[in-house]
């Protein structure tokens, strides 16, 4: 169980900085402004995706039968949670830019991707 996680963790940690160094050098080149912090942005997908991993993971090892719906749950948590804390940069009155969606978009689905291989397997194998 702990190896499984360690493994994630160096997974999302490799994602997270390539990912994010590559956006981050785009949008450099660029020249493009966000109403929001790329790394705020990154970080909350990246801790999240670690903090449903490991729950899931505890889950599946105390009950093997409610850990996909352990998964789903965390999902929308995670959903509720990101527009809770970005509601002002992404609710405000100026609509979003198209660079602005993508940066939304890109490290969500990312992660979510990440999350749903390593649990699928993680399932599989229970």
């Amino acid at each position: 169980m702990i190896k499984r996680i360690i493994i994630f963790l160096v997974v999302v940690f490799i994602a997270f900085i390539t990912s994010y160094l590559s956006h981050f050098y785009i949008f450099q080149v660029k020249q493009f402004q966000l109403g929001f912090s790329l790394l705020s942005v990154y970080s909350f997908f990246g801790i999240s995706a670690i903090l449903i991993y490991s729950v899931v993971e505890l889950i599946a090892y105390k009950i093997p039968t409610q850990a996909g719906y352990a998964y789903l749950a965390s999902v929308f948590l995670k959903i509720g949670v990101f527009l809770l804390i970005f509601q002002y940069s992404i609710f405000n009155e100026i609509a979003l830019t198209t660079s602005e969606k993508f940066s939304l978009i890109i490290p969500f689905f990312l992660f979510l991707i990440l999350e749903a291989v390593f649990i699928s397997k993680l399932l599989n194998n229970k």
